[in-house]
């Protein structure tokens, strides 16, 4: 991939801003603390789970098409971590809605 443009940080700051919002700031905590279950996690009900989940699929689904730097995302966020963390919740959901996108640019986005 192309060394990161201004460009990628502009927008990687807004995404970050768009975090804040979001509540990425409490869910992240949440997922790795040590009473967390990710095998009995919920992508519907369980709203730090759904958070990081619609998070890092926006930011998947930007960096497979080319519109934000993979190598700066992965410099920024430990993406394998949270998926190891959601990724129960997220296959749960596919199989309940019989949906295999679902969540997959974040997927792939841990798998790089």
């Amino acid at each position: 991939m192309a060394v990161p443009t201004y460009e990628d940080a502009q927008l990687l700051v807004q995404i970050a801003q768009w975090g804040t919002a979001l509540g990425v700031n409490e869910a992240m905590p949440s997922i790795f603390e040590d009473d967390f279950d990710p095998e009995i996690a919920d992508a519907m009900n369980d709203t730090p789970v759904r958070t990081m989940l619609v998070y890092l699929e926006t930011i998947g689904t930007l960096v497979k098409n080319d519109v934000l730097n993979r190598d700066l995302v992965r410099d920024w966020l430990w993406v394998e971590g949270v998926w190891a963390r959601v990724a129960p919740a997220a296959q749960a959901a596919r199989k309940r809605f019989n949906e295999p996108r679902l969540y997959e640019n974040f997927e792939a986005l841990a798998k790089q």
